[in-house]
């Protein structure tokens, strides 16, 4: 099975790579929500969920090694990733180039 990711926009899309069986990345998905509701950006970002078990080739592609990580894909390339995020803030501060 593969991601079909949909057309380029002109907003940056956000990539979280996780497990559905981790807890850890439970709890950054709800930072996560956190943060673009708090600020009001929900549509800041294409937001796209790749779980590890589903897609491991996202993940070698991506050359991702540890689960959470997020990825910012901007003009069909990486513009920043972050991996391991350990809160709100961390979170806040990785995405704020493009937060409101």
């Amino acid at each position: 099975m593969t991601v079909a990711f949909p057309p380029l926009a002109e907003q940056p899309r956000l990539v979280f790579f996780h497990s559905t069986f981790s807890g850890h990345c439970r709890r950054v998905e709800g930072f996560l929500a956190q943060v673009l509701q708090r600020r009001r950006n929900h549509g800041t970002f294409d937001v796209v969920k790749v779980a590890e078990e589903e897609h491991p080739d996202l993940l070698q592609r991506f050359k991702i090694e540890t689960v959470p990580t997020l990825v910012v894909v901007q003009h069909r390339a990486v513009a920043a990733r972050l991996e391991r995020p350990r809160g709100c803030r961390e979170i806040e501060g990785f995405l704020a180039p493009w937060l409101n």
